[in-house]
């Protein structure tokens, strides 16, 4: 049974009587299925789904990459790699359902999949935690990024999840420190990484795998620090304002793709991922491969570089830095007197006559 969202009532409308124009047992008996007005029918929909899916505002997009149908991380593992081999346990306390992890071949090249698991039915979704990871996902995602770094293996991430689990068993495990060693381990690979936001990249949960050198979305996927309604329920008290929490935050492909948060959109099927799989399959499987080939004729230390710099730039101006291309030279403006210090400082001499003059300085207070 299909699910609808509620501004698509006009579509569930039609397809119902579509559904009965296909099924010549209809209640109003054995008749003869008119494929004209199927074709017409058809016709209809698809205006329809293009007229709504062409002016989403954020809060309806919110809505579309958390439907309960759309294709989930293992979906695309599935169908995009073969040979998956799934590794679990972080070595410290035990294994997280909530995440996917291990070695797979893409075009016949290994590579490392991490994939956010929301599952889909009520028991998947029970065990997977509704996708959000506890300490011991990340660490273990920490243990196998490792591994690919030292074998030279690109990383592939599949990003959809609310955000970590905030319960008090993960706390107390350290969720906080998961997710920045997470984070620095992340930024500190050298072998290209790949991000892609399939559903919902909530907060810190999805940052912790998406700092990677290219960050990807679906068309109709979201990614922001905070969902909607957390956000018009700190900022204004009342829940129900969740379109003008959308709207401020950005959280949009769109409008992260114009802030150069994002690097790449992948473009959805009219309607949403879960319209026509094999077409958002397709889509991402180009996406995966144009990407890992930009990487092929760099080394490691300039995918390293190429990563740090990705990040420096967002939200910077011309004003910090002397070059936006390579970030090496980043530096905040100094004024003349820190200026004056450090180049003070880095004369052995002025070192040596400043140890001299404390020396004997101490020797005239304590001694005289």
């Amino acid at each position: 049974m299909k699910s609808y969202l509620n501004f698509e009532t006009d579509i569930k409308n039609l397809e119902i009587e579509m559904d009965k124009l296909k099924d010549p047992y209809n209640q109003d008996g054995l008749s003869e299925v008119d494929t004209k007005k199927i074709s017409e029918s058809q016709k209809e929909i698809d205006n329809k789904l293009q007229e709504i899916y062409s002016n989403l505002d954020p809060w309806q997009t919110t809505l579309v990459a958390r439907h309960e149908d759309r294709p989930k991380a293992k979906f695309f593992i599935d169908n995009l790699f073969k040979d998956f081999i799934p590794l679990s346990g972080d070595r410290f306390y035990g294994e997280d359902e909530s995440v996917l992890a291990g070695f797979a071949k893409f075009n016949e090249k290994s590579v490392l999949v991490i994939g956010q698991e929301k599952g889909d039915s009520l028991e998947t979704r029970i065990e997977r935690n509704f996708g959000m990871m506890r300490p011991e996902g990340y660490r273990k995602t920490i243990r196998l990024m490792k591994l690919a770094n030292k074998f030279n293996i690109p990383i592939i991430s599949f990003i959809d999840t609310p955000g970590a689990y905030p319960g008090v068993g993960a706390e107390e495990r350290g969720q906080a420190e998961a997710i920045a060693k997470s984070i620095e381990c992340c930024m500190s690979l050298y072998v290209p990484t790949l991000a892609i936001v399939i559903g919902e990249g909530g907060s810190g949960g999805a940052i912790a795998l998406a700092s990677s050198n290219k960050v990807i979305m679906l068309k109709n996927a979201i990614y922001s620090v905070i969902s909607p309604e957390g956000c018009a329920t700190i900022l204004w008290r009342d829940p129900t304002r969740t379109l003008e929490a959308a709207k401020a935050m950005k959280l949009s492909s769109k409008d992260l793709l114009e802030l150069k948060v994002i690097d790449e959109i992948i473009p959805e099927p009219v309607g949403g991922a879960h319209r026509d799989k094999n077409l958002i399959l397709d889509n991402v499987r180009r996406s995966i491969k144009n990407n890992l080939n930009e990487f092929l004729s760099m080394s490691r230390d300039e995918i390293f570089n190429h990563r740090k710099n990705k990040f420096l730039t967002i939200g910077r101006t011309k004003g910090f830095v002397s070059q936006l291309d390579d970030l090496s030279s980043l530096s905040m403006r100094k004024n003349k007197t820190n200026t004056f210090i450090e180049d003070f400082f880095k004369s052995k001499v002025n070192l040596a006559a400043t140890s001299v003059i404390i020396i004997l300085l101490s020797y005239l207070i304590f001694f005289l």
